[in-house]
């Protein structure tokens, strides 16, 4: 079945709609809004559809039905649209019932971020209205100036736009006047800019083409509903500290922008609701839940909080016809429906009433032990009736006798009364009627009852007949027949206090568990069997599935060459220095396993030169391929030779071994200051070609390489190449940037 939410399929039904005609595109239009009766853009491509034909009265049937719901500027801008061109030709009654629509198009948008063209249009209207005499003339000025100055303290994105006009007016019509007006309202709109700058960053985070689907969870959903909190206290904070009810209007706006997106969302209307019951506006709440229950009609939440305030001004009548709306006709009401209903009538009724339907209720198909357990408490806490809430109890009894959940309910009223008679014999009645799998709660309230209530012997036999009854249902068996000292500690812990310090309870759980679980445990025998191979090569057949092992088969020693793919030509493989007994994989349940070797630490000269590298500030490349080459590499020993040339400034355009990606490297700080010439010469001479770095001109490491080639032994000038590539990774590996001295 598709989903009637879908907004592919809305979108492609709104599409559709534009294609047909008008007459053919009502109903699409009607099913779509149907569905999504706050999707602004929908009734804003309904109205235009009949506006295109000139139907008037359909027009503004749709304009009636969606404007207040919908405080979109772009939809009410289409209705302006619209009463200008009715009126154009009606002279002055056109004029003043143009004049009133645009009052009533900011009285409701007006606080809009987005309604700066509003105001600007409403001004070029005021001023192109003809004055033929110096009073309308001055009306007219007065009309403008008042527009003006709602304008410019409205944090909208045309705030400054609007003062820079306003300083233009006041300044053409007079300048002794304006500098008085200016002063006043230079710090309203500095505030509402300040104000606007704050609110911009809200609005930023909203996605205003959403269409309102109901909350799935995902993460888009969520981030809007986290925006639209946000945008909604930081207007309740009243930053720019304008008065209550301008400050309530604009609450109450966002309100509505949010229900546009969030139309199913229950905890919204709550909390609309609620706000203007704090602030003492209970009629504008009881719209806001009415409203609600429209749009959310199978939501007892919202009922219940509906009642709730309708209850709580005094209103029973109003509130006990929400109550009658949750019940229906009987047969779908719910048990809770049926406790609260029986709550409530008890509070504004009396007694009677709710002992009248709860006679009603019980004959309910719906009815469960829930309403019965309600009104038997009802009747012992409100009413201080035992008696009525014994009879209660015992009436259900009949009914309810295979629920365990009563069964503790009802032992619970008649530890309430002290009645360790009958409880003894609630128990005894209940354990002889319920199956074994269920009776394991009701089992353990009776130990606890008669750890209470009873002696010692009365108290282990009852552990005895639970352990003797839960054996035959679990797989434990005969083992659940043991005594442990888990029963002691059971038996005489109490509330938080227990008999053992937490250590101790611990390694009891432990070894209960483990003992429950002795079956599905490798035998001792299996066990020293297998005590002298190698771990991992137990039979998984042999262990508990109860019991997580770590899955061995995943376990890779530390070894480079093992890495698939990682392979270098020339380099000599490492493989066949393995022991041949580690060399053949291991096999648990089908799985190969990694070999058996213990992987070697760093040798001290390395592990020294790795801590004194600069921290990495780029990707790292695979440290143990790059260890594998430098572990495996032979390097040549060349003859002392003259000192390279130092490295250039710039990077090397490319590295030794040919590849076309470059990293730099920040070389660490060998000596500050310029070195004498003497230990220059000394460290020529004790230098060899190999230990000396390359330069990073292109040029002048092939000279060097030449050089250290002529220099090496025979041997050694195949893997030279490689050596080089091995340095040039190297140098990359741990500090993320290319160094000149390592290729």
């Amino acid at each position: 079945m598709e989903d009637k939410y879908s907004v592919e399929s809305a979108e492609a039904l709104a599409n559709e709609a534009l294609r047909l005609p008008i007459s053919e595109a009502v109903p699409v239009y009607e099913q779509l809004l149907a569905t999504f009766p706050t999707a602004a853009k929908y009734w804003k491509q309904y109205v235009e559809a009949h506006m295109a034909v000139n139907n008037d009265d359909a027009t503004k049937q749709i304009f009636s039905r969606c404007l207040l719901n919908c405080l979109q500027i772009p939809l009410w801008r289409c209705y302006i649209s619209f009463i200008r061109k009715a009126n154009e030709k009606k002279g002055l009654e056109g004029q003043e019932e143009t004049r009133k629509a645009f009052d009533f198009m900011l009285g409701y948008v007006g606080s809009d971020i987005a309604s700066g063209p509003v105001w600007t249009e409403y001004i070029n209207f005021l001023k192109s209205l003809p004055a033929q005499t110096a009073q309308e003339e001055s009306q007219r000025m007065i009309a403008v100036r008042k527009v003006y100055q709602k304008a410019i303290v409205t944090p909208t994105h045309h705030v400054e736009q609007h003062w820079r006009d306003y300083e233009n007016f006041e300044n053409s019509v007079s300048r002794a006047l304006a500098k008085g007006l200016l002063s006043e309202y230079q710090p309203k709109y500095n505030s509402a800019r300040a104000v606007y700058r704050e609110r911009k960053k809200y609005v930023d985070e909203i996605d205003w083409n959403l269409l309102a689907v109901p909350p799935s969870g995902s993460l888009k959903e969520e981030l809007q509903w986290t925006a639209w909190k946000r945008f909604l206290a930081f207007e309740k904070e009243n930053s720019q500290r304008i008065d209550t009810s301008s400050a309530n209007k604009r609450i109450s706006f966002t309100y509505e922008q949010c229900l546009m997106y969030l139309y199913h969302y229950p905890d919204i209307w709550y909390d609309y609701a609620t706000w203007h019951a704090k602030g003492g506006s209970i009629d504008s709440a009881i719209k806001v839940y009415q409203r609600s229950l429209k749009a959310l009609p199978d939501c007892a939440l919202l009922r219940y909080a509906y009642a709730e305030l309708e209850e709580s001004r005094g209103a029973i009548q109003a509130a006990k016809k929400v109550y009658e709306s949750l019940l229906g006709d009987g047969a779908n009401a719910t048990a809770l429906s049926h406790i609260q209903f029986i709550r409530f009538l008890r509070r504004t009724e009396g007694v009677e009433a709710a002992r009248k339907y709860f006679l009603d209720a019980r004959k309910s198909p719906n009815c469960t032990y829930h309403v019965y357990v309600a009104y038997a408490t009802m009747a012992f806490c409100m009413d201080k009736d035992a008696k009525i809430a014994h009879n209660v109890f015992e009436a259900g009894l009949k009914r309810f006798m295979h629920e365990p959940g009563y069964i503790l309910e009802y032992a619970d009223f008649l530890s309430r009364l002290n009645d360790d008679r009958n409880i003894r014999a609630l128990f005894e009645r209940a354990l002889s009627s319920l199956p074994p799998e269920e009776s394991v709660e009701v089992w353990k309230r009776f130990s606890q009852f008669e750890q209470t209530y009873g002696d010692l012997v009365s108290m282990l036999k009852v552990e005895q007949r639970r352990k003797e009854a839960l054996a035959r249902t679990g797989e434990e068996g005969a083992s659940a027949l043991q005594n442990s000292l888990q029963d002691v500690v059971s038996r005489y812990s109490f509330m938080d206090l227990w008999p053992c310090s937490s250590r101790e309870l611990d390694h009891l759980s432990r070894q209960d568990w483990l003992s429950s679980n002795a079956n599905k445990k490798v035998e001792k025998s299996t066990l020293a069997n297998e005590a002298d191979k190698i771990p991992g090569q137990l039979s998984n057949s042999n262990i508990s599935s109860k019991v997580v092992y770590p899955d061995t088969s995943r376990m890779v020693v530390y070894d480079p060459n093992q890495k698939p793919g990682l392979t270098t030509t020339g380099l000599p493989s490492t493989a066949s220095t393995l022991p041949s007994s580690n060399a053949s994989s291991l096999v648990i349940g089908g799985v190969p396993t990694a070999p058996n070797v213990v992987p070697k630490p760093l040798p001290p000269a390395l592990a020294a030169f790795i801590a004194s590298l600069p921290a990495a500030e780029g990707p790292l490349p695979d440290v143990d391929y790059v260890l594998s080459i430098c572990l495996q590499s032979t390097i040549p020993i060349g003859e002392p030779g003259k000192l390279a040339t130092q490295p250039q400034a710039g990077p090397a355009s490319s590295d030794v071994s040919g590849s076309s990606k470059s990293h730099l490297f920040k070389p660490r700080d060998r000596q500050h200051g310029k070195r004498k010439d003497a230990d220059r010469q000394d460290d020529d001479e004790s230098s060899t070609v190999q230990s000396q770095p390359l330069p990073k001109d292109a040029f002048k490491i092939r000279q060097l390489r030449k050089a250290r080639a002529g220099g090496a032994p025979t041997g050694a000038a195949a893997s030279y190449g490689s050596v080089q590539t091995a340095s040039a990774s190297y140098g990359s590996g741990f500090s993320g940037e290319q160094s000149g001295s390592f290729g």
